[in-house]
C-alpha cells in the first residue's frame, strides 16, 4: 500500500459524522462526487478536503466545480468550533484558488448550527465580508437547504 493510499484510509477514518448526509444531498441536488475526499497536494504536505462534486451546467454546457469541507460543530464551543473550521477553511481556499481556480469551496454545516452562529452578529460579519461560501443542509432528511455565497 502506498503511503497516499494509507494516508487517505487513515483521513477516511476521522470524516465527519455528517459525511455521508452531505454526499447523499449533494447526490439528490443533482451533483456527482468526483472526489471521496479532494486531495490537495502543495509542496511535501498533503490535505484532504472532505468532497469534490460537479455539475453539468446545461445552459453553458459547461461543468461547476465544488469543494466541500463537512464541519458538525459539536465541541463544546461553537465559537471554538467556527475559529477551527474558518482556519481550515482559508487554506484549502487559497490552495483551491491557486491550483484549480474554476472550483468553489463551501464550508458545509448543519441547519441548527447555521442558525446559532450565522444567523447571529459573528456570523453575520463573516458573511456580510464574503469570508466564507456555506452549504446549509438537514442531516436528518439529508437534503441541502441553503447555498450562501
Amino acid at each position: 500500500m502506498t503511503y497516499l493510499n494509507e494516508t487517505v484510509l487513515r483521513y477516511s477514518a476521522k470524516r465527519c459524522m455528517y459525511h455521508d448526509a452531505v454526499r447523499n444531498a449533494l447526490i439528490k441536488d443533482g451533483w456527482t462526487i468526483t472526489d471521496d475526499p479532494l486531495i490537495l497536494s502543495i509542496g511535501k504536505k498533503d490535505l484532504f478536503v472532505d468532497l469534490g462534486a460537479e455539475k453539468l451546467i446545461a445552459a453553458q454546457k459547461d461543468h461547476q466545480r465544488i469543494a466541500v469541507e463537512i464541519k458538525s460543530f459539536i465541541g463544546l464551543s461553537r465559537v471554538n468550533d467556527l475559529e477551527k473550521a474558518l482556519g481550515q477553511y482559508v487554506l484549502y481556499g487559497e490552495i483551491i484558488l491557486d491550483q484549480q481556480e474554476n472550483r468553489v469551496l463551501y464550508l458545509a454545516i448543519k441547519q441548527s448550527a447555521y442558525e446559532d452562529i450565522f444567523e447571529q452578529p459573528i456570523g453575520q460579519l463573516l458573511l456580510r465580508r464574503n469570508i466564507v461560501k456555506l452549504l446549509v443542509f438537514n442531516e436528518i432528511e439529508e437534503v441541502i437547504l441553503e447555498w450562501i455565497q
